[in-house]
């Protein structure tokens, strides 16, 4: 599963009407909400936002919508095609300006479908996409003489949003992959002869 570190957004006409696919990092449902809410408000001159998301370690949580598009032929093609992408926390809008021309429900399929191919291609093109890391969150404190020790063992892992509180002891607190917290404790454990635990 990946998820997007970038957004990306492509824009095509087709028989007047122009089609602008964007992809958002979104990581929840109330998330989503507020992506579409902002979307609608920064194109309130647009003809309709129609979207699809994916959220949740397992892209468990997904949602669409056609916005006023026959029904089935804009959010499911946009679903559909964020689906084969195996991603998630993830939103993909295609915004639509009228042109004049009505495209017929397999016409509108094809544009929203292509627009979402299109920008994820482009993605894709971009490596915007990057695999999901599961986290867990950490937290020790350690004192002075043993802090630049430690510092130079934390180098070791691939750590994030790491902050220290400097105080008695110097408070160390971040995230680490999931995978990586077991050899990460006992490598702390083990340098400070069992004086850090985390």
């Amino acid at each position: 599963m990946e998820i997007l570190e970038q957004e990306v957004s492509f824009e095509e006409i087709i028989k007047g009407s122009r089609f602008l696919s964007e992809l958002i990092i979104c990581e929840t449902q109330a998330q989503a909400r507020e992506i579409i809410k902002a979307q609608k408000t920064k194109y309130n001159d647009a003809t309709h936002v129609c979207h699809a998301f994916i959220t949740g370690t397992a892209g468990e949580v997904m949602g669409m919508s056609d916005d006023g598009e026959p029904s089935g032929t804009a959010g499911r093609p946009i679903l559909d095609v964020l689906k084969g992408r195996g991603c998630t926390n993830v939103m993909l809008t295609v915004t639509r300006w009228f042109g004049g021309t009505l495209l017929g429900t397999g016409g509108l399929v094809k544009a929203y479908s292509g627009g979402a191919k299109s920008v994820i291609l482009k993605a894709n093109e971009l490596k915007a996409f990057v695999p999901l890391i599961e986290k867990k969150d950490f937290c020790f404190s350690v004192d002075y003489s043993s802090h630049k020790l430690v510092k130079k063992l934390m180098e070791n892992y691939t750590l994030y949003n790491v902050t220290e509180t400097f105080d008695t002891n110097v408070t160390l607190k971040g995230e680490i992959a999931k995978s990586d917290f077991d050899s990460f404790a006992a490598m702390l454990l083990e340098h400070s002869k069992g004086k850090i635990k985390l």
